[in-house]
Formats: structure tokens, sequence, C-alpha cells
């Protein structure tokens, strides 16, 4: 699952450039930045290799994994 913090983004579109199976895609809502964050494409591509998550300059993209979701679920 990818996250963005919409209002982090200031709209390079660094991550969906880099992304090797095409999942990211600009969004149509901008932020309060008025530039539009990446979203993850309709059809779920993503395979978590967080490249998106490295190249991002302002730390607005991560990756969690299926492993984080788990265990997260159990936190409250």
């Amino acid at each position: 699952m990818i996250v963005v913090n919409k209002d982090w983004c200031k709209g390079c579109k660094i991550c969906i450039e880099c992304c090797p199976v095409h999942a990211l895609t600009e969004s149509t809502k901008a932020n309060k930045r008025g530039v539009h964050p990446p979203k993850l494409a309709e059809d779920h591509r993503c395979i978590a290799c967080r490249l998106c998550e490295l190249q991002c300059p302002d730390m607005a993209i991560f990756v969690l994994s299926d492993n984080n979701q788990s265990s997260s679920k159990g936190q409250s």
C-alpha cells in the first residue's frame, strides 16, 4: 500500500517517473500548494519496490508492506 502525505508533496513527479511498473499517476485533486500529488493507479500494480519512497525529496510518500499493515492492526 502506498501512503502519500498530500500536503507535503510539491508536485515534482519524481515518484511517478521512477516507478518501474507505472503504479502511480497524478491525482485529479490539488493539495494546499496547488499541485496534484501522486496516487495509486487504478489497477494497483505496486510491487513495493520502494523506489518512490527513496527518491522523494520531501519524504511525502512511503510504502507499507503487508507485514507493516498486519502488525499495525493489532495496535490501538
